[in-house]
């Protein structure tokens, strides 16, 4: 059968999707994409040649609806089909293609103060990033303009009233579900039984709630890319190495090179904040939540 998701989770990039999806694809009566981030809504039909130093994204992308339907093949009994792809909120296209393809889903969204999510992203990113956060922030327009994929979009990632509004325009509201960011760190049980409910699925079952998405400052990046990265080293690993032992190795190297990231300078916070600050006042409005914190 060719089965497509009754909800998807389309954003934000850096806001805690990893973690919904973790929680998510614990519940008995939910099915999630194996692949976490298909991107299909965004990328459909689009020969991807994506310029930016990590092109994984290029070969991870699932852009035609029959591999898109095969994600969903290992559905049995579940009632909630879902997938995680925070590229649907930043795309133009995704929101149309939903449309056509999935008028009835339901949406999520899960939204981070845009400045502290700008600066997550780059600290994602840090293994690949060639530039201080600052000049990379100069360099964002010529990184678009030369197609680099969007998690390097630090500062245009977060204006989430434009983003959003399309969805509310095209959707009914009682097809969206917005939390924050801080909703999920402070109660995460909470929200994910909020989710639940509107999922439509048992809100009594209590999903395993330590997974964190952790960006590391690596001391050597070439020994973070060998973790991060495609590459031949990791696909022998895959084969000869056993899973669990697999995993706490890299986890030790993980933790050895890592270091702490300096807080962001004040001054581009301040830049920022002003940057997004007429965005962020119609998006209380949007979502008719209080946002007055993310102006400080």
């Amino acid at each position: 059968m060719d089965r497509l998701p009754n909800f998807l989770i389309i954003g934000a990039a850096k806001g805690g999707t990893t973690s919904l999806y973790y929680y998510l694809d614990q519940h008995p009566q939910i099915y999630m994409s194996p692949l976490k981030e298909p991107r299909f809504f965004a990328l459909e039909d689009e020969e991807l040649n994506f310029q930016n130093p990590d092109q994984s994204i290029n070969h991870t992308s699932v852009t035609t609806l029959s591999e898109y339907h095969k994600l969903f093949d290992g559905v049995t009994h579940e009632t909630a089909i879902g997938e995680a792809s925070p590229l649907y909120l930043y795309s133009a296209k995704a929101v149309d293609r939903i449309a056509h393809y999935v008028p009835d889903t339901k949406l999520i969204a899960v939204l981070r103060n845009p400045v502290d999510r700008a600066y997550s992203c780059y600290k994602h990113l840090i293994a690949q990033e060639s530039l201080s956060f600052a000049e990379a922030l100069q360099a964002e327009d010529k990184r678009i303009h030369q197609n680099w994929a969007h998690l390097w979009h630090y500062r245009q990632g977060g204006y989430y009233y434009a983003q959003l509004k399309p969805y509310f325009e095209r959707f009914d509201r009682s097809q969206l579900k917005i939390y924050l960011f801080d909703d999920l760190i402070a109660s995460p049980l909470d929200v994910i039984r909020d989710l639940f409910s509107f999922l439509e699925v048992d809100d009594t079952f209590t999903p395993e709630l330590t997974h964190k998405n952790v960006s590391n400052n690596p001391k050597v990046k070439i020994l973070q890319n060998i973790l991060s990265e495609r590459n031949s080293l990791r696909s022998f690993a895959k084969q000869v190495v056993p899973e669990q032992l697999r995993v706490s190795v890299a986890n030790k190297v993980r933790s050895w090179n890592s270091k702490k990231f300096s807080a962001m300078p004040a001054d581009i916070k301040e830049q920022l904040t002003k940057d997004y600050r007429e965005d962020i006042l119609s998006l209380q409005n949007l979502i008719e939540r209080d946002l007055s914190r993310w102006l400080d």
